[in-house]
């Protein structure tokens, strides 16, 4: 008899397992993963493809790029799947094209080119990507936080900027502004982790630098924040952001974004030295070359089992996926929608009837900053302050797939939002500061800035250098 601790977990299929159903699963993101833990039990070989090696908790990435977590806390290795779903391959590629009349999937792999894959049953659950809506400078000087890199850039940036400033603090007292675009939860979230580091921790580390320095502003179309939430909430959102010294602008959208501004739809201009997107996602522009059907969106048109209308064995779940009344593009409808879709196969493969997808609304969820989130719940009612604070951390937590992932963001999250100002020892998640890199680009971009130390000069003069005469005299009469 084998003891369940000292025996493995087998990681292949049955001898069998050959003969079964190809299932192809594109997208390892929270549609994709749910849609292979929903078929760890049928006879099928699952092959899951994304381009990443490893799955993003991205309702988490904000704390990423403001220096709260370690990117691997909010990562999972997609391998790690097999564990509980050994009938699992993992693929690593770009899905270029699909055809469902040939039941084929063409694979970019790199050096060995585009490879072809057949498959029984295809769902896909690539998810969405950052749309700029056409706005003129926002791709080119705008930073999304979509994925885990444009985290990390966000954050890299963000402290190389903090850097150069405050060399320049005593010189020219130019402030660092960084403007959110969009009041939804990913811009809400930011801008209060931005407005809680100014609080506990910029003075601490930049002792040179008044916290004011830091600026945080965030710009909504719209005349509220959170459309999702009640009134109450909406409100309940503004007033924290402000109580933490967060400027809103509300009811004006985003004309253009330059290097160190951005233009309202009045034409006001805002300095913005970082401006990070968060206003809305779409679906890839590739979807619209594989002849399958698409709503006014670009989302896949899918039926009530998650099929894609029209053919048979295609399944889209996720962001990408919308029935007659499509769901928001978040986290628990594409869980529900992959889970969902595994069943239908299942089923399918069993030979009996496919079940109906029904979402179930559990409610939404988010955060402002230390100790202040909303909840609604339906049928319990909502949360504020710090019970919705300590709800919204337990929900994100059990969400998390990796047990390493859940032990790893609770302590770090209680750690970071644990104690007081005078108990709490700032230490940011940092990585590749470059200051100098920003300097130099600060330097190059005078000609098309409009705040700053020359700005607008096509020749930009040299900045006086550290140790000179003139310097120290100025910083001593600052002082």
């Amino acid at each position: 008899m084998m003891l369940p601790f000292l025996s493995r977990r087998p990681t292949v299929p049955a001898k069998d397992g050959a003969s079964w159903p190809h299932v192809v699963i594109v997208g390892g993101g929270f549609a994709g993963a749910n849609a292979v833990l929903g078929l760890r039990d049928s006879r099928v070989r699952v092959t899951l493809i994304d381009r990443n090696v490893y799955k993003t908790f991205q309702p988490l990435l904000y704390q990423v790029a403001t220096a709260g977590l370690n990117p691997g806390d909010v990562t999972m290795f997609l391998r790690g799947l097999s564990l509980k779903v050994p009938n699992m391959r993992y693929r690593q590629g770009e899905v270029v094209g699909v055809d469902p009349e040939r039941k084929i999937v063409t694979l970019n792999e790199g050096q060995r080119g585009d490879q072809e894959l057949s498959y029984d049953y295809l769902v896909l659950a690539g998810g969405a990507t950052t749309t700029y809506f056409g706005t003129p400078g926002a791709e080119e000087h705008a930073m999304p936080m979509y994925t885990r890199a444009q985290a990390l850039a966000i954050r890299d940036r963000v402290f190389s900027e903090l850097e150069r400033s405050s060399r320049e603090a005593w010189r020219t007292h130019d402030k660092l502004h960084v403007c959110i675009v969009g009041g939804g939860p990913t811009g809400v979230e930011i801008a209060g982790a931005l407005a809680d580091f100014r609080m506990q921790e910029l003075d601490i580390l930049y002792p040179e630098m008044d916290p004011g320095t830091l600026q945080v502003t965030v710009l909504q179309r719209g005349d509220e924040l959170l459309k999702e939430f009640s009134d109450k909430y909406r409100q309940y959102a503004a007033d924290e952001l402000r109580d933490r010294g967060v400027t809103l602008r509300l009811g004006h959208g985003v004309k253009e974004v330059g290097y160190d501004h951005v233009v309202l739809d009045d034409d006001s201009i805002l300095e913005s030295d970082i401006t990070i997107w968060a206003a809305g996602v779409a679906v890839p522009d590739a979807v619209s070359e594989w002849g399958l059907p698409q709503d006014k969106r670009g989302r896949l048109a899918v039926d009530d089992h998650l099929q894609v209308k029209d053919f048979p064995g295609v399944y889209a779940a996720g962001d990408i996926a919308a029935q007659d009344e499509p769901l928001p593009q978040l986290a628990q409808p594409a869980i529900q929608t992959g889970a969902a879709v595994a069943r239908s196969i299942a089923a399918d493969v069993k030979g009996k009837a496919r079940p109906t997808f029904s979402y179930t609304n559990l409610g939404t969820m988010a955060t402002i900053g230390r100790h202040a989130a909303i909840a609604e719940i339906p049928f319990l009612g909502g949360l504020s302050g710090s019970m919705g604070w300590a709800a919204w951390l337990g929900v994100h937590i059990t969400k998390m797939l990796g047990h390493r992932n859940q032990r790893a963001v609770a302590m770090n999250l209680l750690s970071l939002y644990g104690g007081s100002r005078a108990t709490h020892q700032p230490n940011p998640v940092v990585g590749e500061v470059d200051s100098l890199r920003a300097a130099r680009i600060f330097e190059e971009q005078a000609r098309n800035r409009l705040f700053g130390l020359n700005a607008g000069a096509a020749s930009p003069v040299s900045p006086v250098s550290p140790g000179s005469a003139d310097e120290a005299d100025e910083a001593a009469a600052v002082r």
